[in-house]
């Protein structure tokens, strides 16, 4: 009887835990399909039969709203694709090849996940300024923008991310050597080892380091805000920003424009659900 009464109150607590955490999606939802005149009436009407779609046509046409979900889409994808080959490459370097200050690298690593991101934004900003012969610069890196204002000063700092080497670590660590000296004993060599042979055996890994990828780079702010300058090149999140001026917000168009700018992301998880909760399993067996 206890342990029944403990289990529904459980039930009961987690139940209401999960209506809280629901209910600002749920005035989102319903405040971008509400009239202006209902958005904030007193009291909060939780249901509306007048449901209009103009805040959905406003989002699209008050800002290029398609040209801004183009360029996160843009930058979220190959950052993916970036991300993903590289950090799966030295993730398998730092796994499963014996070379000399492997632990010493990997710890530096490890320290290096510890610096806040805000540290190292002035220090990158400089970085990509004063590439040389790159935006203009000369060889010396002066008379130039390098690459501000460009796509690539978005893509190439996050190409091969600490956590991302970290986790395909973890994850190659859980596969036998056996393979590897079979193919050695064959005459394969080690890029062909890692592509042909324990990169496939990653697709757990793969899918669940895209979906952080894919997240990370399509909610990006303040990176994209810092890097680019040119309105055709601004992204989702940025053209957000478009219905909050003059010390007011259209409420109605924002929230239209942020569900469709998270439905990407919802569907991305559904198609790789699977494989997500597989690369958190395993990912962390082996230390």
């Amino acid at each position: 009887m206890q342990k029944k009464l403990a289990n529904a109150l459980f039930y009961t607590v987690g139940a209401i835990i999960a209506v809280i955490m629901f209910l600002p999606f749920y005035w989102s939802v319903l405040t971008s399909f509400k009239p202006d005149e209902e958005m904030f009436s007193m009291p909060i009407k939780w249901f509306t039969t007048n449901l209009t779609f103009d805040h959905y046509y406003n989002a699209f046409t008050t800002v290029p709203f398609g040209l801004y979900f183009w360029n996160s889409f843009l930058l979220a994808a190959v950052g993916v694709l970036f991300n993903l080959f590289f950090g799966s490459l030295s993730g398998y370097a730092f796994a499963k090849l014996n070379f000399r200050m492997n632990q010493p690298f990997f710890r530096i690593l490890l320290v290096s996940m510890m610096v806040p991101g805000i540290v190292t934004m002035i220090p990158s900003v400089y970085v990509l300024r004063h590439i040389p012969l790159v935006g203009g610069n000369d060889l010396f890196g002066s008379g130039g923008n390098g690459l501000m204002n460009s796509f690539w000063g978005i893509i190439l700092p996050g190409a091969s991310g600490t956590f991302a080497v970290f986790f395909m670590r973890q994850f190659f660590l859980t596969l036998p050597k056996d393979m590897m000296e079979m193919a050695r004993i064959e005459g394969c060599g080690e890029f062909k080892i890692f592509w042909r042979i324990y990169l496939p055996l990653t697709k757990p890994a793969l899918a669940t380091l895209g979906i952080f990828t894919f997240q990370a780079g399509w909610n990006g702010f303040l990176w994209p805000m810092i890097v680019l300058n040119d309105p055709a090149k601004a992204t989702i999140q940025m053209g957000l920003q478009a219905f909050s001026y003059n010390y007011q917000t259209d409420y109605g168009p924002m929230m239209a424009g942020a569900l469709v700018a998270i439905l990407p992301i919802l569907v991305l998880f559904l198609l790789l659900q699977r494989y997500f909760i597989q690369g958190i399993a395993f990912s962390g067996i082996k230390g």
